[in-house]
């Protein structure tokens, strides 16, 4: 299962998103090529766009669960909505 604080930062922020688990097979840029690529440095996918038609969304759906090491997840909306937020500053003490 993926796991949203492992995401890579490449991708883009929404539903769908690629973890460290990735291990570059190639499923998911073949399944929904227009929102999965890959990063040819780092040897990994991840979610170059967000699905905006229902076809899409139901191929990414389809790239997630043929993922064979569960590096897809779904829940990035809901996971960045209640991830911590940055520490604010501390004052400086005089």
């Amino acid at each position: 299962m993926a796991v949203f604080v492992n995401r890579y930062p490449e991708n883009v922020p929404g539903k769908f998103y690629v973890d460290d688990q990735c291990i570059d097979c190639d499923l998911c840029r073949e399944t929904a090529p227009d929102n999965f690529t890959r990063n040819e440095d780092g040897g990994y996918s991840y979610v170059y766009k967000q699905p905006t038609s229902p076809d899409e969304e139901v191929l990414c759906k389809e790239a997630m669960e043929g993922c064979p090491v569960e590096a897809i997840g779904s829940d990035g909306v809901e996971a960045a909505a209640v991830s911590p937020a940055q520490p604010s500053p501390q004052p400086q003490a005089q």
